[in-house]
């Protein structure tokens, strides 16, 4: 088998038991982005000679076996909005294309104690604003199991090198489904945290009410593994939380999902849903059926209207947090201006792409004099009463079960200029982020040659279980291990 077929757990055990070396395996992977990167273009920034530093170094920990971790030597991608010392971090932005932060994110500092090794900067949607990768700043990312199709967004960078296996572990971020939208675009396993179960510190803010760190793996296991290492409490973070977490998400895996109780909401399984995506649910919920899981029908009526309130509270708060990017302090500055007002708006408008103008614009809209209570208040009552729905379900279940996206990966540039179709693409996923949710998505099959990604949604702080019954799944089916054929060179 090629070494960058074999799953991060098994990895682990290789490299601890000096069977493979993290600099023989750090090499695999980047001989793989030479190979395929020229089709997929998953890298904004690689960090080979980086990575070959941190590799050596790995090996040495391993070698002594002292300060070693399950992912001492784990090659890992980085999502281009979270600030690596000393490297780019341009959020897919021209504003920020030359900044360099002078800190590592909590998250990346955790990862360099464990000892990973950093491939490079993913390609993400300008500031995380997107479904599809397309409105990067730099150039549009392919899905790997079809390079005409987009690879999902805005972790649409970080979802195609997975299933690439141009890393075989990568962080993303999910503000309305950022990261399980393009692991089922991509056929990969993709899991957004409860809010406040990782640390926002060194995170580019979005949304930061919705924003959340999460990992992206070939199987649950994997992206166990990664949780491990980035759920902590963090006091450089406001949002994180101080509540008692299980010591080893992976550790804690158990066999069987029996007598497990699984709602299915009626409002998730509405008409306009793809017709081979509805048939691979019901294939997963047979399979789950099987493994001796009982499905009961739950209702999340205030579902119909997350939708909405998300395209409020979003742009409210990035309209905020981007105010920050005025040409003064850091990033792009316009030149040439005769006072300060027409360089901040000649720099805004050069240095942010169209759906992030467009965003702060209804943001700032939105908190307005005369429309804050019309528009901005009754969008957070809104996610009220969807807190509500989600808490009466799970008085009747363990966890929820629905589909990740209402359609399999669309072809680049067809949604372009239809903004609002394209953000029909996070229906079933915002209304997890307005509530603060754990939610996990596997692959669980394929229609029209593309992957359908199978999403649970759990209680707050529930990953254990949420984790737990998606390994159950991948123990029973196979569809997380296939590999798409993505192997033209680079440059043809």
């Amino acid at each position: 088998m090629n070494i960058i077929d074999v799953p991060v757990y098994q990895l682990a055990e290789m490299l601890k038991d000096r069977k493979l070396s993290s600099a023989e395996l750090t090499k695999a992977y980047l001989d793989r982005i030479k190979q395929v990167e020229g089709t997929v273009r998953a890298f904004i920034t690689l960090m080979e000679e980086k990575a070959m530093a941190m590799a050596l170094a790995a090996d040495g920990r391993l070698m002594s076996g002292t300060n070693t971790t399950p992912l001492t030597g784990i090659p890992i991608a980085i999502k281009d909005l979270l600030c690596i010392q000393g490297h780019p971090t341009t959020c897919g932005s021209k504003i920020l294309q030359n900044f360099i932060p002078p800190y590592d994110a909590s998250v990346i500092a955790r990862l360099r104690d464990a000892g990973s090794v950093f491939l490079g900067k993913t390609n993400m949607d300008e500031f995380a604003m997107g479904s599809s990768t397309e409105n990067s700043r730099f150039f549009c990312t392919r899905n790997p199991w079809n390079p005409a199709m987009v690879p999902g967004g805005s972790s649409g960078g970080s979802a195609a090198a997975v299933a690439a296996r141009e890393t075989p572990l990568a962080l993303g971020t999910d503000t309305g489904g950022s990261i399980r939208q393009p692991a089922a675009f991509c056929g990969i396993t993709g899991l957004k945290p409860t809010y406040g179960s990782v640390s926002r510190y060194g995170l580019v803010a979005y949304a930061s009410s919705l924003d959340q760190i999460g990992p992206m793996a070939r199987c649950v296991r994997d992206a166990a593994l990664l949780l491990d290492a980035i759920s902590f409490h963090d006091p450089l973070d406001s949002t994180s939380a101080d509540v008692t977490r299980p010591r080893c998400y992976e550790a804690s895996l158990r066999p069987g999902i029996s007598g497990v109780k699984i709602g299915v909401p009626r409002e998730f399984f509405r008409e306009g849903m793809d017709e081979g995506i509805r048939q691979r649910l019901d294939e997963a919920r047979r399979v789950m059926e099987g493994l001796g899981a009982r499905f009961i029908d739950v209702s999340i009526p205030a579902l119909d209207c997350s939708l909405a309130a998300y395209y409020v509270i979003a742009p409210c708060e990035a309209s905020s947090n981007l105010a920050r990017y005025d040409g003064c302090r850091y990033g792009y500055r316009a030149e040439g201006e005769p006072d300060v007002i027409s360089m901040y708006k000649k720099t805004r408008r050069e240095g942010f792409g169209e759906e992030v103008l467009r965003r702060i614009i209804i943001g700032t809209y939105a908190l307005s004099s005369g429309y804050y209570e019309a528009y901005y208040l009754k969008a957070q009552k809104v996610r009220t009463l969807i807190k509500r729905d989600f808490d009466r379900a799970f008085q009747e279940c363990d966890f929820l079960f629905a589909p990740a996206t209402p359609t399999p990966a669309f072809p680049i540039g067809e949604k372009a200029d239809d903004p609002l179709s394209m953000y029909l693409s996070d229906i079933f996923t915002v209304s997890v982020n307005m509530a603060g949710l754990p939610g996990l998505v596997v692959p669980c099959g394929f229609t029209k040659g593309l992957p359908v990604g199978l999403q649970l949604i759990g209680r707050a702080f529930g990953e254990a279980s949420l984790v737990n019954a998606g390994a159950a799944f991948q123990e029973a089916t196979d569809f997380h291990l296939k590999t798409p054929d993505c192997s033209v060179v680079s440059g043809q």
